[in-house]
């Protein structure tokens, strides 16, 4: 046996012997690139005191990454399909490796927000290239499973990241969670190189050029407006790049309807199946990101939770979506996909409206069942969607499937922030406000009112200089105010999460007495080997 893989699975024509190896292998750079986000809202707070990050220098650390990320997966998956998939991730997990070790070494804001976009260049690459060389390396009746544990994985890394970030920081500065990555980044090459089979398309002609410009364009553009204009105004730049986001994406489709070999096609999502399956990644990345992005903020500035003890409360989320994710795997092929990824939207949902109740005397206790409830929903309702996305297209396209998939989550998530954290960022500042009205100089209020840790800040300040009553008046005054915005911003999110899933539950067909014939038929067909 060769130690290279040089062997694609195709010719052989059988079962590749070691793919859930290789799925091991694809798993572990998902996860490096998901908690590359996750761990950052927990490493924030040294970063910012390290670094004297502004509120907008931090909001772009968070958010460079995300930017290129989203701009360039559509093309790099197409690039990836043509030359090669297993290039496109050993390619992308060096450059991500690289950003990370620029990133941990740098001492400016400017240098982390660099290094955070070239990071974002490397996931770009990675994570379409990991549903690709899955689809490419298992056969059609466990593709299923496959994409279940890669689903699985996105929704570990996001409640394993904070977790991850809490261990380093007790000894070692925010820069660890830049190292980390580095060892992770080696094991991934290196198995990729010994367990993931090459993987191409086998007749592709030129890659539609302008078509995959104009996707990088409009979507950059878009994501940037998604940033911009909420957290900072609709100033000039934010207006400029929505501008820029609306004829990019007209001249996009506008192109690809004419292109002979587009870069995607967009009629795809003439499709109910397709169209449905995109739109609920989406919403559903909006409620996790939103609702991920001030939970570890109330954990730790509320609840006073080290960013140790942050992580280890949000496993109960991890294990959920295990148990989502088997529960799944056995309710779909039965089931149909409508009532599985409704059944999961509404689980959201239920999550995000009973944070609603949570206010200044909640303590973790309140927290554990909207967790429970919100990871069993993502185990229950992404897999399906994502199979139904990557079956849309055919073996010639599968990164490109792979980047349709990750471009929704990735939208959906920056729209989480977005939306959901300025709906927070003002409810707080609206609570605190008529909290401590007539008790603060406006200097000192607007300061508090730009976050809850500037909050608590000032409130150390007054500890200071008026006495430690004064103190910790103030800070229960942040704490209560942050406290109800979490509510308040549950409910928006409730709210935008219920009427998706009306719209998801309205486009997903009901599954055809064909499909469940042919499922069927798998199943006898895998019970028959297995015996």
């Amino acid at each position: 046996m060769r130690l290279v893989l040089t062997e694609p699975v195709e010719p052989t024509g059988r079962p590749y012997a070691r793919r859930w190896w290789a799925l091991l292998v694809l798993c572990l750079s998902l996860l490096i690139i998901v908690m590359a986000n996750t761990s950052l809202t927990v490493a924030a707070p040294d970063m910012t005191a390290d670094l004297g990050l502004t509120s907008s220098d931090l909001q772009w650390v968070i958010d460079a990454y995300t930017v290129p990320y989203a701009a360039l997966m559509l093309l790099l998956g197409a690039i990836g399909d043509k030359y090669s998939r297993r290039g496109a991730l050993q390619l992308g997990l060096a450059v991500f490796g690289g950003a990370s070790v620029a990133g941990s070494l740098v001492h400016s804001a400017s240098g982390v927000i660099a290094a955070r976009a070239v990071m974002g260049v490397g996931a770009a690459m990675i994570m379409p290239a990991t549903l690709s060389l899955l689809a490419a390396t298992f056969p059609k009746a466990e593709r299923a499973k496959a994409i279940t544990m890669w689903t699985a994985t996105a929704g570990l890394a996001i409640a394993v990241g904070p977790l991850v970030a809490g261990v380093l920081l007790q000894d070692h500065g925010w820069s660890s969670t830049f190292l980390i990555n580095v060892p992770v980044v080696v094991v991934a090459m290196a198995g990729a190189l010994v367990l993931v089979p090459p993987s191409r398309a086998g007749h592709q002609g030129r890659i539609d050029g302008v078509g995959g410009l104009l996707s990088v364009v409009s979507l950059g553009a878009l994501v940037y407006m998604i940033i911009e204009g909420p957290h900072f105004g609709w100033g000039t730049a934010a207006i400029t790049a929505a501008v820029i986001a609306g004829v990019g994406l007209i001249a996009f489709v506008l192109w690809e309807l004419r292109h002979p070999r587009p870069v995607l096609d967009v009629r795809r999502y003439r499709d109910r199946g397709f169209a449905g399956s995109n739109l609920a990644v989406g919403l559903f990345f909006l409620a996790v990101f939103g609702a991920f992005y001030y939970l570890t903020q109330h954990l730790q500035f509320v609840l006073g939770y080290s960013p140790l003890d942050t992580g280890v409360r949000m496993l109960p989320l991890a294990g959920a979506v295990f148990v989502g994710a088997a529960l799944t795997g056995v309710l779909t092929p039965r089931l149909g996909m409508k009532v599985t990824v409704t059944a999961g939207m509404v689980g959201g949902t239920v999550a995000l409206a009973l944070l609603t109740r949570v206010d200044a005397g909640s303590g973790y206790s309140d927290l554990v069942v909207p967790l429970v409830v919100l990871g069993l929903a993502i185990g229950l309702s992404l897999s399906p969607c994502t199979d139904a996305i990557m079956g849309a297209f055919p073996e010639s396209e599968l990164g490109v499937g792979g980047a349709v998939n990750d471009t929704s989550l990735e939208l959906g998530g920056s729209l989480g922030i977005a939306i959901l954290g300025s709906v927070l960022s003002g409810s707080y500042g609206s609570h605190l406000a008529e909290a401590v009205r007539g008790q603060l100089p406006s200097a000192a209020l607007s300061a508090a009112r730009d976050s809850v840790g500037a909050g608590l800040a000032v409130a150390g300040k007054i500890a200071a200089q008026a006495g430690p009553r004064q103190g910790a008046a103030m800070v229960h005054a942040v704490r209560g105010a942050f406290a109800d915005a979490v509510a308040h911003t549950s409910l928006v999110g409730a709210v935008v999460l219920g009427v998706g899933t009306v719209l998801v539950a309205a486009l997903l067909p009901l599954r055809r007495r064909a499909e469940a014939s042919a499922d069927a038929t798998v199943e006898r067909e895998l019970e028959g080997a297995r015996r």
